[in-house]
């Protein structure tokens, strides 16, 4: 099984990083996929992946609610910096990337968001790697635009939007679902209708620890979850999901 999206670099892991990830081992993970969602984190990022290297895998992107915070120039500048991660071997795909409306309400900025994703988009196709995508209370606009683009190695990650789920099936995009799904009755349905074999597990570590931290130990409860839902074992559940990172990634584990 692997955690296929997480973000080590938060400081919520900066005491205890080497425990966290020694307890996600002792539970069958086989690794870990860190998000660098911030230009901001890329060097903590970096090193994270090269301290485990092999264990933990990273992913890059300018986070649309972080798209304000950079001019045209820099992102521009962070996008060839992945380009170079990828030629090292150190980057295994684009994200998260998208569209986000619950954070960013200015109009001009949505449609900068739009050209931002876009941008990684094309990114994404010229290396060849995955695509993650993000999207909050934007999953129309986000929906058209992979749409327009035509790319299929797409990874939604925290999906949620029950209308678009066949819509998701029939392009052959992977979901990932986290610890939301022990308590949303929506993600539940969209669990029970989409096939196992275009399902992923991520916790969005540290986040979404309903009033504790949360870290990738817990795709265990998730996994469980999914077997509950599906009426299937805990270890189908396991070995499938982590199958599907395996190949969607392109990891050699």
């Amino acid at each position: 099984m692997i955690d296929v999206h997480c973000h080590l670099e938060q400081k919520d892991f900066a005491k205890d990083l080497d425990s966290a990830i020694e307890r996600a081992r002792k539970v069958g993970i086989k690794a870990l996929i860190t998000c660098c969602a911030n230009p901001k984190d890329f060097e903590r990022s970096l090193e994270i992946a090269e301290k485990y290297k092999n264990y933990v895998f990273l992913t890059g992107s300018v986070h649309p609610i972080h798209v304000p915070e950079f001019t045209d120039e820099e992102i521009s500048e962070f996008l060839e910096k992945l380009k170079d991660l990828k030629k090292r071997k150190m980057l295994i795909g684009i994200g998260e990337t998208g569209l986000d409306y619950y954070w960013v309400k200015d109009e001009r900025q949505r449609e900068r968001q739009k050209q931002v994703f876009l941008l990684h988009i094309e990114l994404a196709k010229k290396l060849k790697l995955p695509l993650i995508v993000h999207s909050r209370e934007s999953n129309s606009d986000t929906a058209k635009i992979l749409e327009t683009v035509g790319y299929e190695k797409v990874l939604w990650h925290f999906f949620g939007d029950k209308s678009l789920t066949e819509w998701l099936i029939e392009n052959g995009y992977k979901a990932s679902f986290n610890t939301l799904l022990l308590k949303s009755k929506t993600h539940k349905k969209i669990v029970k209708k989409l096939p196992l074999e275009q399902i992923l597990l991520e916790t969005d570590a540290p986040w979404l620890g309903f009033g504790k931290r949360n870290e990738p130990s817990a795709i265990v409860k998730v996994a469980e979850r999914i077997g509950e839902i599906k009426k299937l074992s805990f270890e189908e559940v396991w070995q499938v999901c982590g199958e599907n990172a395996k190949k969607f990634f392109g990891l050699k584990i």
